[in-house]
């Protein structure tokens, strides 16, 4: 069974920054397009940036320009860099695959990491 685990989140202030990681055991992440996703309290999850296999990106509007989605392939890991984080940001986040990066469409590796909380607030 893929094994997605999520890290990097924690409490930090508006406008500050946290970088997550999303390491992946069982599977070879280099040849699927990734994406993270979060889920805000009482709120479905949502897709909010994906990464192709060839490092191509997208984002939807809230985050762009705040936020930058990257992979490492030797590690086997993807990573999300937040910046100017704002209250809104607050959610638990969680990797997996995606079927499409533009536009972006969720996909699914079998299953779900325990994902990383976010709160920012202060």
């Amino acid at each position: 069974q893929v094994q997605l685990v999520e890290s990097g989140g924690g409490l930090v202030q508006p406008g500050g920054s946290l970088r997550l990681s999303c390491a992946a055991s069982r599977i070879i992440l280099s040849i699927y397009s990734m994406g993270w996703f979060r889920q805000a309290p009482g709120k479905e999850r949502e897709l909010i940036a994906a990464i192709s296999s060839g490092g191509s990106t997208n984002y939807i509007d809230s985050v762009k320009g705040r936020f930058t989605i990257s992979r490492d392939n030797a590690k086997n890991t993807v990573y999300l860099q937040m910046n100017s984080l704002k209250p809104v940001d607050t959610a638990v986040y969680y990797c997996n695959a995606v079927s499409s990066v533009a536009p972006m469409i969720p996909g699914f590796l079998g299953s779900w990491g325990q994902g990383t909380q976010v709160t920012v607030s202060s």
